[in-house]
């Protein structure tokens, strides 16, 4: 996967991981190795919102999490780096809320 998708500092990677209780995502530059923003589920912001940090709901709160913090730091465009998970459920959920959130993929 990682061979085809690659973040540049035009386009940073999101990237996304999931456990079976918690779901994190990342915008990464790779030309330098930085990690630009991230959210998750343990963040603060959203902690005391989620009733359990491991549903659909959790993944669309965090995907539009990242994507207001991609949009202060100037990020619109990003890659989106599904980490080998199917495009559905909590995966999908996070990208369609981070696209409506305003993020470009």
């Amino acid at each position: 996967m990682r061979s085809r998708v690659v973040g540049t500092s035009e386009r940073p990677r999101l990237n996304v991981f999931r456990s079976l209780k918690h779901i994190y995502a990342q915008a990464i530059e790779d030309t330098t190795g930085k990690t630009l923003a991230s959210a998750s589920s343990l963040s603060s912001e959203l902690k005391g919102s989620l009733r359990y940090p491991g549903n659909v709901e959790a993944a669309k709160k965090v995907g539009e999490l990242i994507a207001k913090k991609c949009l202060e730091k100037g990020i619109q465009k990003v890659v989106f780096d599904r980490s080998g998970y199917l495009y559905h459920g909590r995966i999908k959920a996070l990208a369609e809320a981070a696209r409506s959130s305003g993020l470009i993929f």
